[in-house]
């Protein structure tokens, strides 16, 4: 789809558009080919041996995807933000699991590094997690926290020009699997005390290289969808890495870990929006060549009109995730933006999702239909890097409205 409008900024009155260069469609079009003759025919397979597919990650890290927004110098290909976003829907589409890896390997993995890092961090880390040679997740979720910081309970000490960690994290994606060789910690390394006398917790975030001593990748979760991610709970028991290990200022991990997820928030509602287009895609052709009653499904108003609204979303989910991409890469505020096609984008996956599963009635209730994996997998969709709940707060304190 080319996408040749304009939207007039209401602050500043300026005008930006929405355009994929040729350069864009090119990606577009060779990762989407890559998706549907590497990925989707190995889909299930991988599914239901709930094992992430090293091969094809390695093909895609010789493609070039996990590099894609970064600088050549630190290893990458000098894109832009909108170039991850094609590639990650376009893997979506077909396997949400490997748009996840891509996504949640840049987006939580490697910018955090790139944003926040010392030099020194950049060209230490950077080389290899750009190239896809090694994955990297970010520590943050905890039982008790995740978007309420204040909840952390992982605490960091410096000891002797070290950091010694212990806590506990939960749902990292990325975090256990053969190639993970970072992980990033927000840890609680100080308190200080309010004039209300209330305590303040200061987070910070830690790089900790994998393997380490003390630090434990528990077994991966036993999920309803995305069984080829990589997921794990892990544990820090009195982990040591160096003082030079801190990942941006020190009391800015949570400030600059929400800064890093507003971006991340982006390139998964592309996710989401890949998810949509799949179901769309899936849905048009089988009530197409599905014939009941001496005709195809499809020329029954019903499942026409089913799947007309299934395009309604696609088109609504792929707009606000442009609207946001464009204002990102502008330099302009997109945090509400950022919100809006998540919260946009995760519903349509979440409804095509079971409304491509009612045009296929028995056969969409099979796990090896892509229908199938898809509604099992849009669930996180809603959940993930922020739940619906936390975009509609977002959003609605925009509109001026307290919690």
């Amino acid at each position: 789809m080319t996408m040749e409008l304009t939207r007039t900024d209401a602050a500043s009155g300026e005008t930006y558009g929405f355009e994929l260069t040729e350069e864009h469609r090119r990606l577009r079009e060779q990762v989407r080919d890559f998706a549907d003759t590497v990925v989707a025919p190995a889909a299930y397979d991988y599914d239901t041996r709930r094992s992430l597919p090293y091969e094809i990650i390695a093909q895609m890290g010789e493609m070039g995807l996990f590099g894609l927004p970064f600088p050549v110098e630190y290893g990458g290909q000098g894109k832009d933000y909108l170039s991850l976003c094609l590639a990650v829907e376009q893997l979506g589409r077909v396997d949400q699991s490997i748009g996840v890896t891509l996504e949640a390997g840049v987006g939580l993995g490697v910018m955090p590094v790139f944003r926040n890092g010392t030099e020194a961090q950049k060209r230490q880390w950077l080389p290899m997690l750009t190239s896809g040679e090694a994955l990297a997740g970010f520590g943050l979720t905890e039982a008790d926290a995740g978007s309420d910081a204040a909840g952390t309970k992982t605490t960091a000490e410096l000891r002797d020009g070290e950091w010694v960690i212990n806590g506990t994290k939960q749902f990292i994606t990325n975090s256990g699997s053969e190639i993970t060789r970072l992980v990033t910690i927000t840890a609680v390394t100080g308190e200080s005390t309010r004039i209300d006398g209330s305590i303040k917790k200061e987070l910070s975030a830690i790089l900790v290289p994998v393997p380490t001593p003390g630090f434990v990748q528990g077994p991966a979760y036993d999920k309803v969808g995305w069984h080829t991610s990589d997921t794990h709970p892990l544990t820090l028991t009195d982990v040591h890495v160096p003082e030079a290990n801190l990942l941006g200022e020190r009391g800015r991990g949570y400030a600059n870990f929400l800064q890093t997820l507003d971006e991340g928030r982006v390139a998964f509602a592309a996710l989401c929006t890949g998810a949509a287009q799949g179901c769309l895609d899936e849905a048009v052709r089988y009530a197409k060549s599905r014939n009941v009653f001496g005709r195809a499904i499809g020329s029954n108003q019903y499942i026409a009109f089913k799947i007309a609204r299934m395009q309604a979303r696609v088109h609504s989910a792929r707009l606000a995730y442009y609207d946001a991409c464009f204002k990102l890469m502008a330099g302009r505020p997109f945090k509400l933006e950022a919100s809006i096609a998540k919260l946009v984008g995760s519903e349509a996956a979440m409804d095509n999702a079971r409304d491509a599963s009612q045009v296929f009635g028995g056969y969409g209730f099979l796990n090896e239909n892509p229908v199938a994996r898809h509604y099992r997998d849009s669930k996180i969709l809603e959940i993930g890097e922020g739940t619906t709940e936390v975009q509609l707060m977002i959003i609605s304190r925009a509109l001026g409205f307290d919690d």
